[in-house]
C-alpha cells in the first residue's frame, strides 16, 4: 500500500490536472461562442447566392435544348471512375472522438468505392497525419495508387478565412473542369447546436440541385452522448438551444425570388457561370466553419468529462489517504498500549 506522502503527491498532481482541464473547457466554450457567431453571420451570404442562382436557372439556358448536356462544366455528369474526397478534421487533439469519427467515416466511404480511384484533399493536421501514414502523396501527374493524396491544408480550421476556403474551392473546380475527377464529396462534422453534431458526407460536384444538400452518409448520435454534451454545456455556461436566425433567414430567402424579370448587366448565362463556383465556395466555407464550432464543442465536452473524472479520482485518493492515516494512527496506539502492557 502507498504511504501518505505518495498519496498526497498524487492528489496534488490530479488537482493540477483538473485545473488545466477546467481552464481548457472554459477556453473552448468561449471559442465555441465566437465560432457559432461566425457561422450564423455567413448564412445570409450563402442564402443569397443560392437564391440568385435559382433565379438565374429559370432565366438562363444552362442545358442544351437539343442534347440535354450542361453548358457549365460543374453541372456535367460523368461515369464515376475517379472520386475526390475532401476530409475536414481538427488541428489538435483532446477533443474526444471528434477526429476519429471523421477519419473512420472517411475510411468507410473509401471502402465503398472499391474498384475506383480515390483522390484525397485533407484539411486539418489530424487528417493529414492520418492519411499520410496510409496513402502516398502525389507529385506531378503520375498516379501512385488507387488512393492518393492530391492536396493538404494545415492550420486553417482554427482561424477559418474565406480566402482559405477559396483556395480549396478553386482546386476542386479545376480538377473537375479538367475531367481529372468525376465526383466530389465532402466529409465534415455538421454543427447544429452544442448537443447536435454529426458526421456527414455531402455531394458537392456535380451540382444536382441548387440549395439542396444531399447527405451520402450521416452519423446518428446516441441519447446518452447528447445528454453528456448538454451537461458539459451547462457546466461551461453555454446555451443549449441554437441561435434564433429565423428572421435573418426569412429576409435572405426573399432576395431575388420576386416573380419579376430582371435586367442584368451581363447575360444570365454569364452570371450563372461566374456564380456557380462561388456556390461551391460557400459549401466548403460553411463546412469549415461548422467543423471549427463542432471541434470546440467536442473539446469542451471532453474536458468536462476529464474534470469530472479528476474530481472522482481526488475523492477516491482522499478516502484512501484517510484510511492509510487511520491505520497508521491505530498501529501507533497499539504499539504504545503493547509497550505499556509489557512494562507492567
Amino acid at each position: 500500500m502507498a504511504n501518505l506522502l505518495d498519496i498526497r503527491r498524487r492528489i496534488r498532481s490530479v488537482k493540477n490536472t483538473r485545473q488545466i482541464t477546467k481552464a481548457m473547457q472554459m477556453v473552448s466554450a468561449a471559442k465555441l461562442r465566437r465560432a457559432q457567431e461566425r457561422a450564423i453571420q455567413t448564412r445570409p451570404f450563402g442564402q443569397m447566392i443560392t437564391n440568385i442562382l435559382k433565379s438565374l436557372v429559370s432565366r438562363a439556358d444552362i442545358y442544351d435544348p437539343a442534347t440535354g448536356e450542361a453548358h457549365h462544366p460543374l453541372l456535367v455528369r460523368r461515369e464515376e471512375k475517379t472520386v475526390l474526397l475532401i476530409v475536414v478534421s481538427g488541428e489538435k487533439g483532446l477533443a474526444g472522438a471528434f477526429n476519429s469519427n471523421i477519419l473512420k467515416a472517411a475510411l468507410r466511404f473509401i471502402e465503398t468505392k472499391q474498384g475506383k480511384n480515390v483522390d484525397l484533399i485533407t484539411v486539418g493536421r489530424k487528417a493529414r497525419d492520418f492519411f499520410r501514414r496510409r496513402y502516398p502523396v502525389v507529385e506531378g501527374d503520375t498516379r501512385k495508387g488507387p488512393v492518393q493524396i492530391v492536396a493538404e491544408y494545415v492550420g486553417l480550421i482554427n482561424r477559418t478565412q474565406l480566402s482559405s476556403a477559396n483556395e480549396i474551392s478553386d482546386k476542386v473546380c479545376q480538377l473537375y473542369a479538367q475531367g481529372l475527377v468525376d465526383s466530389v464529396y465532402l466529409v465534415f462534422n455538421e454543427f447544429k447546436s452544442v448537443i447536435s453534431q454529426r458526421v456527414v458526407i455531402d455531394d458537392v460536384v456535380p451540382v444536382a440541385a441548387i440549395g439542396e444538400t444531399v447527405h451520402e452518409v450521416e452519423e446518428v448520435v446516441s441519447e446518452a452522448e447528447r445528454a453528456r454534451r448538454g451537461e458539459a454545456a451547462l457546466h461551461a455556461g453555454v446555451g443549449l438551444k441554437p441561435a434564433d436566425t429565423l428572421e435573418i433567414d426569412r429576409r435572405a430567402a426573399q432576395f431575388a425570388t420576386a416573380p419579376v424579370d430582371y435586367i442584368y448587366e451581363e447575360s444570365p448565362e454569364k452570371l450563372f457561370s461566374d456564380l456557380l463556383p462561388r456556390y461551391i465556395l460557400t459549401l466548403i466555407f460553411r463546412a469549415m466553419l461548422e467543423s471549427e464550432a463542432a471541434e470546440h464543442a467536442a473539446r469542451m465536452t471532453a474536458m468536462d468529462s476529464a474534470t469530472n473524472n479528476a474530481s472522482d479520482m481526488i475523492d477516491g485518493l482522499t478516502l484512501q489517504m484517510n484510511r492509510v492515516r487511520q491505520a497508521k494512527i491505530t498501529k501507533e496506539i497499539i504499539e504504545i498500549v503493547s509497550g505499556a502492557a509489557a512494562a507492567e
